[in-house]
């Protein structure tokens, strides 16, 4: 196969096509029945994370639709259900109190193009760098703020204005407590308390019962019928805005720039890890990590060109279709459809949903999102793994999610690097057989595990400590990884003995190691090419005829 023959598969392994249906006529009644259920599960979350956001509603509502169709058909898992996140929402609340909630559609534009080139790039395995901890560290952090974003809602019913709290989520709910208006508080927890009880309770009594959705039901018709403060959505539109391609100007680019490369890598980053999550629940085939971040992609310019917000895998929306039957990406386009139907049909009853109902839906939500057995067992794992998680969640709440996982990636390469190290051994063995003079004027060194930069200067003090001794050979046959700077401490080390007097013997070097200590100059720093050996028994009976050369005028 050509490698221009060989470029057109690849790309046409990104692109939709009939295999992603191949099993339709026997999973459609079950990928109806889960679209149904999760477009059901959907719809307060769409409402709720499109208020938190900063935005409306409806940004939440066109979000879930748009995207969640385009997701299902252009991504590559068969069962993501796409839409707006509280992930996201955390670092869309930002953005939107510096830029305005207008920026947040140029924002969902760049960070769909820069998603959709990653995957064209093949980018979709990088997710598999992020450690466990962190991942569960920057997800406790992530419901931390969740959580504390719907503070303001249960206080006064609405977000603050720009400037009046902190940019952070844990001060600006304690600003919004101080600030409460305490005649609306009752009202709000009272909502609240409902929609959590509901939430709780409805799965006891049956699996398939939407305990959100009843919770929200039910404090909207109380809401209608006992006269109350609380705040509603408000009107919703009838129907799906016209598509417009965002205007875009070069101050704009600049200034949006950052911003929408830290929604691309949060989008990527929990939509791969939703993916993955998924293929591990059932048996759904196997997922494409490069054609979901195109379908990514897409679905965010999609969404943009609508008016929402960047979309993400939803990871318990995509668990509550794989756990109601879902098997093709038929489910995930239901869902979408019932959310259409929502706006086209019974838009007007749910504005009327008071805003401490969604809260309490997001607060229940955030909570959920930390499973308390997945902690308890990272925290007893290892010290390393601890600090992870507790230094990637801590970050999260306190800097940024991105900033988190960076942080978080870095400390375990560092951890990673460290324990690497204490694998690399020099160990002085005896000579075997007999006993002979000068055998104690030799040394035997054998270098274990890996030699790099990490482990190389211990190395060093290590055998250049070695004293007493006109004879060391390095055995290098369980050497395993070597890397650059561990190749020139060897140099090093050989000429640093040399000056002492002390002849160097290499033996066992490894031939995937010879053309890098060549290079470096490993082999060049010995003071005779024949001090390189390949078996044991020749270096050693060389280092004895050296040693009885030099021991003869003595005798």
């Amino acid at each position: 196969m050509t490698r221009l023959a060989r470029a057109g598969a690849a790309a046409r392994a990104l692109l939709p096509g009939p295999r992603d249906y191949r099993m339709l006529r026997r999973t459609w009644r079950g990928d109806l029945v889960s679209g149904v259920t999760v477009g059901i599960v959907a719809l307060p979350l769409a409402l709720g994370f499109g208020v938190s956001s900063g935005l409306s509603a409806e940004a939440g509502l066109v979000t879930a639709i748009v995207a969640g169709v385009l997701a299902a058909v252009f991504g590559g898992s068969n069962v993501q259900v796409s839409g707006p996140t509280g992930a996201m929402v955390v670092v869309l609340v930002p953005i939107v109190a510096a830029h305005g909630p207008g920026a947040v559609v140029v924002v969902t534009l760049l960070a769909g193009v820069i998603v959709l080139a990653a995957g064209a790039l093949r980018l979709g395995r990088t997710v598999s760098f992020i450690p466990w901890p962190v991942i569960e560290g920057f997800t406790l952090g992530i419901a931390v703020i969740i959580f504390m974003q719907e503070v303001p809602f249960a206080t006064s019913g609405h977000t603050a204005a720009a400037g009046e709290h902190s940019s952070n989520a844990i001060v600006a709910a304690v600003q919004s407590i101080l600030a409460a208006d305490w005649t609306y508080v009752p009202w709000s927890l009272a909502a609240i308390a409902i929609v959590t009880a509901c939430m709780l309770l409805a799965p006891r009594i049956h699996r398939a019962i939407p305990g959100s959705l009843v919770g929200i039901v039910l404090v909207t018709l109380l809401a209608l019928v006992v006269p109350t403060p609380l705040a509603r959505i408000g009107a919703l539109p009838a129907s799906l805005p016209a598509p417009v391609l965002p205007s875009l100007d070069t101050a704009t680019l600049g200034a949006l720039l950052l911003p929408a490369v830290t929604v691309a890598a949060l989008a990527a980053i929990e939509s791969l890890l939703s993916a993955r999550v998924a293929a591990s629940l059932a048996d759904t085939g196997p997922y494409d990590p490069d054609r979901e971040l195109v379908g990514q992609g897409i679905a965010s310019i999609g969404s943009a060109m609508f008016g929402g917000m960047p979309a993400t895998g939803a990871i318990a929306r995509t668990a509550v279709n794989v756990r109601s039957g879902g098997r093709s990406r038929l489910a995930a386009i239901v869902h979408a459809i019932v959310l259409l139907l929502v706006v086209l049909v019974i838009s007007g009853p749910v504005g009327s949903i008071p805003l401490a109902a969604l809260a309490g839906v997001l607060m229940v939500t955030a909570v959920r999102m930390v499973q308390r057995a997945t902690v308890s067992s990272i925290l007893r794992s290892t010290r390393g793994d601890a600090i992870l998680f507790v230094v990637t969640a801590l970050v999260t709440v306190s800097v940024d999610l991105i900033v988190a996982v960076v942080i978080g990636v870095l400390c375990a390469a560092v951890f990673a690097l460290r324990s690497l190290s204490r694998e690399t051994a020099v160990v002085r063995e005896p000579i075997a057989g007999a006993p002979q003079p000068g055998d104690d004027r030799i040394a035997v060194l054998r270098l274990d595990g890996p030699l790099f930069f990490a482990a190389a200067e211990r190395v060093f003090d290590h055998v250049t400590r070695v004293e007493g001794v006109e004879v060391v050979v390095l055995r290098m046959s369980r050497l395993e990884l070597v890397d650059a700077t561990g190749a020139r401490v060897l140099s090093e080390i050989v000429q640093a003995l040399e000056r002492r007097g002390v002849t160097v013997l290499i033996k066992g070097v490894q031939p995937g190691h010879e053309e890098l200590f060549r290079t470096v100059g490993v082999l060049a720093s010995l003071r005779h090419h024949r001090h390189l050996f390949t078996e044991l028994d020749a270096a050693i009976a060389h280092a004895r005829s050296h040693v009885a050369r030099h021991a003869a005028p003595a005798g």
